[in-house]
C-alpha cells in the first residue's frame, strides 16, 4: 500500500477546523450561557441564593458530565465509522449511548432527590445547604433530557452537522433567561421563586431542546433511522460504547470533581468566599468552553483520520488546533489578569453589602485563574485528541492521579494549611491541570506514540460488526 499522506496543509486544516469547531464553541458557550444566565440572575436577587446555585448546580454538573461519558463516546465511534462508510454502526452506537445515558440518569436521581442531607454531611452552612437541597430536587429531573441533547449534539457534531446544535442552544439560553427573569424575581405576573425559579427554568429548556434536536434529528438523518425500534437492544454495541465511555465519564468526574472539591472547600471559608469563588469559576469556564470547542473539533478530526487510516493528518491536524488553542488561552490571560473587577462586577448588584468583599477575593481567584489557562487548554486538547483515536483508559488513570492526587491535595495544603484561603485552593486547581497537561499531551506525541501509529486503517477496538438494529 502506498503512504498515506497529509495533502491539506495548514491553511486547509486551520479552515476545516474552524468551519467544524466555531459552531461547537459558540454551542458550548450557549450552554454554558444557560448556567452563567442563573449565576447574574441569582447574584442579583441575593448572595444567598447564589452560593445555593453554586454548590447545588455543582453537584448536577459532576453527574451530569460523568453520565456524558456515553455521549462523548459516540463522537470518536461515529466520526470513525462514518470515515469508513459504516452507516449501521453509525445507528447502533449512537442507539446504545442513548440508552446508556438516561440509564446513568435514572440510577443518579435520587442523590438529587436527598441531596441536602448529603451537603449538610459535608459540613456546608445550613442555609446554603437548603438552598441547594431544593434547587436539585427539581433541576435534578433535567439530568435524562440533558443527557438525551448531549448525545445527540456528539452524533451531530461526528457528522460535522453542527449548525443547528448552535441555532437550538442559542434558542435556549433566551427560552432559560425569559423563564429565570420571570420566576426568579417575580415579574409578569409569575411568583417569586428565587433559587426555585432557576431550576424551574433549567429544567423547561432541556426539555424543549431535547424535543427540537430529537425532531432534528428524525428529519435530517433518515437514514441512520436512530428511533427506529429504539427500543431493541443491541448487546455487542451496548458493550462497545460502555466499553470506551466508562473511562470517559470518569475522567470527566476526575477533572469536574477537582472543581466540585474546590467548591467544597470554598465553602468550608464562608458564604462570601463560595459566591466569589463561584462568580470567579463561572468567569474561567466561559474560556474553557472555547477550548472544550476546539477539542471536540479535534476528537472529530481524528476520528475522521483514523477511519481513513491517516495518520499525518492526523498529526498536522493535531497540531494546528493546539497552538489555536493555546493563543487563545493567552488572550484570556490578559483579560483576568488586567480587567478582574469589572467582569466580577457584572454578577453582583451595586447595592449589595458583600460587593467590596467579593470583588476583593474574586480579584484574587482571577489572577490564579489566569495561571492556569494554558495548562487547561492544553490538557484537554490532549483529551480531545486522544479520545478521538480512541485511547480512554490511561487518560483516565493519568487524570485522577493528576486532578486528585496532586491537584487536591495541593489546594488543602496552600488554603488550609499554609492558609492561604481562596487562592491557595485555586493554586492547588493549576497545579493538578498543569500535571495532567504534561502527561496527556506526551503520551500522545511521544515518538512512536499513537500519534505516530495511525498511517495504515486501524479497526475500532471491539466495533461491531454487521447491521443489526
Amino acid at each position: 500500500m502506498p503512504e498515506v499522506t497529509s495533502r491539506i496543509g495548514t491553511a486547509g486544516h486551520l479552515r476545516r477546523i474552524l468551519t467544524l469547531g466555531l459552531p461547537l464553541v459558540g454551542s458550548h458557550v450557549a450552554q454554558f450561557a444557560i448556567t452563567l444566565t442563573d449565576a447574574l440572575m441569582l447574584g442579583w436577587y441575593g448572595v444567598a441564593d447564589l452560593a445555593g446555585q453554586v454548590l447545588g448546580g455543582t453537584l448536577f454538573f459532576v453527574l451530569f458530565i460523568m453520565g456524558s461519558g456515553f455521549a462523548w463516546a459516540v463522537m470518536p465511534m461515529v466520526a470513525r465509522a462514518s470515515g469508513a462508510g459504516e452507516d449501521a454502526q453509525v445507528r447502533r452506537v449512537t442507539r446504545m449511548a442513548l440508552w446508556l445515558s438516561l440509564l446513568f440518569a435514572a440510577l443518579v436521581m435520587p442523590v438529587f432527590l436527598f441531596a441536602r442531607p448529603l451537603l449538610d454531611a459535608m459540613g456546608q452552612e445550613p442555609k446554603v445547604s437548603a438552598l441547594a437541597g431544593g434547587y436539585l430536587a427539581l433541576q435534578g429531573w433535567a439530568i435524562a433530557p440533558a443527557l438525551v441533547v448531549m448525545v445527540l449534539k456528539s452524533y451531530l457534531a461526528a457528522l460535522e452537522r453542527t449548525q443547528f446544535v448552535l441555532w437550538v442552544t442559542l434558542a435556549a439560553v433566551a427560552l432559560n433567561a425569559a423563564v429565570n427573569y420571570a420566576l426568579i424575581f417575580g415579574n409578569w405576573g409569575m411568583p417569586e421563586l428565587g433559587i426555585i425559579g432557576a431550576a424551574w427554568a433549567s429544567l423547561a429548556v432541556n426539555i424543549a431542546s431535547m424535543l427540537a434536536i430529537i425532531a432534528y434529528v428524525i428529519v435530517s438523518t433518515p437514514k441512520h433511522a436512530l428511533f427506529t425500534r429504539f427500543w431493541k437492544p443491541d448487546g455487542e454495541a451496548f458493550v462497545t460504547v460502555f466499553r470506551l465511555g466508562w473511562p470517559i465519564g470518569l475522567t470527566n468526574l476526575a477533572e469536574v470533581g477537582l472543581f466540585a472539591a474546590s467548591s467544597v472547600m470554598m465553602g468550608w471559608l464562608g458564604t462570601v468566599a463560595l459566591a466569589a469563588h463561584g462568580i470567579a469559576l463561572q468567569i474561567a469556564s466561559v474560556s474553557f468552553m472555547v477550548h472544550l470547542g476546539l477539542s471536540n473539533a479535534a476528537t472529530v478530526r481524528a476520528g475522521n483520520a483514523m477511519g481513513r487510516g491517516n495518520g499525518p493528518e492526523l498529526r498536522h491536524g493535531a497540531w494546528v488546533v493546539t497552538v489555536l488553542s493555546l493563543v487563545f488561552a493567552v488572550a484570556t490571560m490578559l483579560l483576568f489578569v488586567l480587567l478582574p473587577r469589572p467582569l466580577l462586577g457584572l454578577f453582583i448588584d451595586p447595592a449589595d453589602p458583600a460587593r467590596g468583599e467579593v470583588l476583593a477575593i474574586g480579584t484574587g481567584l482571577l489572577a490564579a485563574a489566569a495561571l492556569f489557562q494554558l495548562v487547561d487548554a492544553a490538557q484537554v486538547m490532549a483529551l480531545g485528541l486522544l479520545r478521538g483515536v480512541q485511547d480512554t483508559r490511561v487518560p483516565m488513570v493519568i487524570a485522577g492521579i493528576s486532578y486528585w492526587l496532586i491537584g487536591i491535595t495541593i489546594s488543602y495544603v496552600l488554603g488550609f494549611t499554609l492558609g492561604w484561603g481562596g487562592v491557595g485552593i485555586w493554586l492547588g486547581l493549576a497545579a493538578g491541570l498543569g500535571a495532567a497537561a504534561v502527561l496527556l499531551m506526551v503520551r500522545f506525541w511521544r515518538p512512536g506514540g499513537l500519534a505516530w501509529t495511525l498511517d495504515q486503517p486501524v479497526k475500532a477496538p471491539g466495533a461491531a460488526k454487521g447491521s443489526s438494529g
